[in-house]
């Protein structure tokens, strides 16, 4: 189809050019003091033809990496120079990032509650626009998450590597050091996506109410790179998808995974650090008392890779402390469910 012949994007009652950006705000409901709430979408609307993907961050308030991915994309993506189009919402739950929480004012969790109601609490509402206006637009989603407050992830993508060849190969294509296999959770974004066909990876960077630029960096990267691979971004003469796909480190693909938990309460010492390896049986720290000298060993029961930890020292007994991955070649370890935690639980 010739440029000239494109036809604008309607977005919110709104006419978005081919080759334009706007900021459309769609109106969510009123604070109790009767102010309005709108979730705002930035739509960026390619010359040609082409999918469209959205980026989302902050389904979760206090998870904050992801609004700065979202606005270092924004400002070097132009949409003159896109095929299809882009939506980016830096902050899906409003409410949660102006309180630096979690949840929405009623306690809920958002990404539990999809696919949501026009009628329903204020949750299912929020999760029904978005679904509605945002993801059913859209063939391929990207959404931001970091590791809950005191923990943090090195970065990620979570998708079902397993079941979903698709969710797989734009994984690999996005470049992060690991993927994890996740299957999809009832209530869950991308399991309300892949209901309606639309591929969701989640992206994991980072923790809680914190900037980490490598999880920003590792991020954007990604994002880019997922966009080359559909063909959305023009590349200069000479250079082709081929070409960017092939300069990718490919990723360390895991199907299991397990969190190790602190045996008492005390204060915990860590030897790893992300991305380190772990031998089965190998030291990873100590809990020691802080009343006396007695402390107590944390030993890895698996081979892997740390993809996860705590940041805090205070744990109590049954607390998270690392959280361990193991390529596929590894094969299945004994004693260990096959699944791995959420994009969004809270361990």
């Amino acid at each position: 189809m010739p440029t000239s012949m494109r036809a604008p994007f309607m977005f919110g009652g709104e006419e978005v050019a081919p080759g334009t950006r706007r900021l459309v705000d769609l109106p969510v409901s009123k604070l109790s003091n009767h102010t309005p709430v709108t979730l705002p979408v930035h739509v960026l609307h390619g010359r040609q033809p082409g999918q469209t993907m959205f980026v989302s961050a902050a389904v979760h308030g206090d998870e904050l990496n992801g609004v700065e991915i979202i606005r270092r994309l924004l400002r070097t993506i132009r949409p003159e120079s896109l095929s299809g189009t882009l939506l980016c919402i830096p902050v899906v739950n409003t409410y949660g990032f102006l309180a630096r929480s979690r949840y929405l004012p009623d306690r809920r969790d958002l990404n539990r509650s999809f696919p949501g109601s026009m009628d329903g609490s204020l949750a299912a509402r929020l999760a029904h626009l978005f679904l509605n206006e945002v993801v059913k637009r859209s063939q391929i989603g990207i959404d931001l998450h970091t590791a809950a407050i005191h923990r943090v992830n090195l970065p990620q993508i979570r998708a079902d590597i397993i079941k979903r060849q698709r969710a797989r190969e734009l994984a690999g294509a996005f470049g992060a050091q690991v993927v994890l296999h996740s299957s999809e959770r009832s209530g869950s974004m991308r399991k309300a996506a892949r209901d309606v066909g639309v591929d969701v990876l989640v992206y994991e960077g980072g923790e809680g109410l914190r900037f980490d630029e490598l999880s920003i960096k590792a991020g954007y990267e990604g994002i880019v790179n997922v966009m080359h691979h559909i063909g959305m971004l023009e590349l200069p003469d000479g250079v082709d998808h081929t070409a960017i796909n092939d300069s990718i480190r490919p990723p360390i693909f895991t199907h299991q995974s397990r969190w190790i938990r602190a045996a008492d309460g005390g204060v915990f010492r860590p030897l790893k650090r992300l991305s380190g390896a772990v031998s089965q049986n190998e030291l990873l720290g100590w809990i020691a008392n802080p009343y006396d000298d007695g402390e107590i060993e944390v030993r890895s029961p698996v081979r892997g890779i740390v993809v996860g930890m705590t940041t805090l020292p205070i744990v109590n007994m049954g607390d998270a402390l690392y959280h361990l991955a193991w390529p596929e070649e590894f094969g299945a370890q004994r004693d260990v469910p096959d699944v791995v935690p959420d994009e969004d639980e809270v361990l």
